[in-house]
């Protein structure tokens, strides 16, 4: 059955929740680390005075026969959406081109190399919840390590191999756990506090973890000392309110800490790098996200974000480019970098994934139409679909309703079911700024504004260049972590914009307080893997909701909106008649810019005696 149609029966109660909600109103080997005595009453996140801190574009392609090189070999371990899911993907600068290591129908994320180079710690929902598991890279076996319904991910190795520190999604919030590889069972808590600790990484010292947390309101890089208790144990060594700082990296020496900030006064996304040893302010490296030392720790590794892209490149500790950017075929979910020891050839089952083809996420299908003239496309209707106007052109149909339903079987309703529009009709004005709008070339979509002030949406600001992108997020129906991941960015408030506060008045709002809790799938990354992909907002965006344009999708295929256009309409829709001034009512006489002023008399004033008594 159609999973479509299951969803029938949910959507009108969801909609009519929806306008409740609106009438009520108006998201090798060292010495064996020892296991870490962990006091968690005695934990609080609390400010120290530690340290003050005030291309290429040719896409690399899943290869179908890799055969690596023998011996050790420096190895980039990838999640990456390839075909509408997070695979597991290695690539080798010596030889080995990117190649698919797992292929299955579910999610493999935040892959975590061991320190030995022979297995990948990550996070999977295999078996329909995320749990930790191992992949053993000489011989392709998966492991579980973890069997729960919450959410854990984010494993990072201690040195010696024996203990995983991760982040767990428990009670509606963040926390930092650490686990036995050989005793999984034993579990200790690292940090159990109201704010959201995530994203952890252990220092190669052994004795210290770097992690996020949101404690005094912002994210921010703090340190977790295992030989300390206390108040002590944990202290912020970023100290920065005015950006948002995520993904630690130790160099691996252990003497560096790198990070990437994002100032909110600014739009550039940045490397920072903190020497341990000579605590003071961050030195800014360049532009990216993500940073991953090389194994001797003379380069850093980061991605680059286009608005709809993902590059990967490479600097040198001087901030010079050691690797031009290269273009990605799909959005990353981790990555990590470090010697590994591959066989040659793979293991059965890593070339069995690697030789696996992918099935097409949809199949065009284009219907003949004798009465377009020409050979212009074709417009047909969107079953089950209701806006304005529930049409789109024949070749991108397929397209929108494999993405509904994926969305449909991710989230749990049928989120597309009602959008705020289709194709527009050239003769139907949209709102201003919006005349040259790609909903008018039969190619784009956008979401129900509804679903954000009934909080079934979740949106997250991203200033890339010069213009403001959204990230989209939707509520899941099911809540229990079967569904969606939880968020580890505050979504962006655009109704703080009318709260009074000039601040939030002149930025267009601002983000929340607190991070929504419970579980929500990104569906900016999975349409753009069904073709669909954001547009910016408009210029006056801040002032203007319906020039935010968070929930509108399109697939130019290269074109620009006039050649689009053409698709559909004939050119005469760009011939507009030049405006004639009617003459004037009233006669007026025609100057002459020939014609010298006539010259007219003028009375000579002359003087009036006053007569004398």
């Amino acid at each position: 059955m159609n999973i479509i149609s299951s969803f029938r029966s949910f959507v009108p109660c969801l909609m009519l929740t929806l306008l409740s909600t609106l009438l009520l109103g108006c998201s090798g080997q060292k010495e064996p680390t020892a296991p870490p005595t962990i006091e968690v009453d005695t934990i609080t996140p609390l400010p120290s005075n530690t340290s003050t801190l005030s291309a290429t574009q040719t896409p690399y392609v899943v290869t179908a026969t890799p055969v690596p090189p023998a011996g050790p070999q420096e190895v980039y371990i990838l999640s990456m959406m390839d075909s509408g899911y997070a695979h597991l993907c290695a690539f080798s600068p010596q030889g080995m081109p990117l190649t698919r290591l797992t292929a299955d129908p579910w999610d493999d994320i935040t892959p975590n190399l061991s320190p030995d180079g022979n297995q990948v710690a990550f996070a999977s929902r295999r078996n329909g919840y995320w749990d930790l598991y191992l992949l053993n890279l000489q011989s392709g076996i998966i492991t579980r390590l973890t069997d729960t319904m919450e959410y854990e991910a984010s494993p990072s190795w201690s040195p010696d191999g024996l203990w995983l520190v991760f982040e767990t999604f428990r009670n509606g919030n963040f926390d930092l756990e650490i686990l036995s590889v050989n005793n999984p069972g034993e579990r200790q808590r690292l940090t159990d506090q109201p704010s959201a600790e995530h994203s952890p990484v252990w220092s190669p010292l052994g004795r210290q973890i770097a992690f996020v947390s949101n404690h005094t309101g912002e994210n921010e890089i703090w340190v977790a000392d295992l030989d300390k208790i206390g108040d002590e144990r944990l202290f912020n060594v970023s100290q920065n309110k005015q950006a948002s700082e995520t993904h630690p990296a130790w160099s691996p020496d252990g003497n560096f800490l790198a990070w990437s900030a994002t100032p909110s006064e600014s739009s550039l996304n940045g490397i920072y790098i903190l020497n341990r040893l000579k605590p003071a302010s961050p030195v800014w490296l360049g532009s990216g996200d993500w940073p991953i030392w090389n194994p001797d720790g003379t380069q850093i590794f980061s991605l680059l974000a286009a608005p709809n892209d993902t590059f990967l490149e490479a600097f040198a500790l001087t901030g010079n480019y050691s690797l031009p950017p290269i273009l990605l075929t799909g959005s990353l979910r981790g990555f990590d970098f470090g010697f590994v020891n591959l066989t040659s050839p793979l293991a059965d089952s890593l070339l069995l994934a690697s030789n696996l083809t992918p099935t097409p996420l949809f199949v065009t299908i284009t219907t003949p139409v004798q009465e377009v003239p020409d050979n212009r496309l074709n417009l047909v209707a969107l079953p089950d679909v209701q806006a304005p106007y529930a049409r789109m052109l024949d070749i991108l149909d397929e397209s929108f309703n494999a993405l509904r339903q994926r969305i449909a079987i991710d989230v749990g309703w049928d989120a597309l079911a009602s959008l705020d529009n289709a194709f527009v009709p050239i003769s139907i004005p949209l709102n201003p700024g919006l005349g040259d709008d790609w909903l008018y070339t039969g190619r784009a979509f956008s979401l129900n504004p509804i679903l954000l002030d009934a909080g079934w949406i979740a949106i997250v600001k991203e200033e890339i260049g010069q213009q403001t992108y959204w990230r989209v997020y939707l509520r899941t129906r099911a809540q229990d972590g079967s569904q969606g991941e939880p968020l580890h960015q505050s979504p962006w408030d655009i109704n703080a914009r009318f709260s009074g506060t000039p601040i939030a008045y002149d930025q267009g709002g601002q983000p929340v307080s607190n991070i929504p809790s419970g579980f929500w799938v990104d569906i900016t990354t999975l349409a753009r893997d069904y073709g669909w992909n954001r547009l910016p907002s408009l210029s006056n965006w801040r002032s203007y909701f319906n020039g935010t344009r968070f929930g509108e999708f399109v697939i130019t295929s290269g074109l620009d909106w006039q050649t689009a256009m053409l698709q559909v309409y004939p050119p005469e829709i760009f011939i507009t008649p030049t405006n004639v001034i009617p003459p004037s009512k009233t006669p007026t006489r025609t100057p002459w810019n020939y014609r010298t002023p006539t010259s007219t008399l003028t009375l000579t004033p002359r003087p009036t005696y006053t007569q004398q008594p």
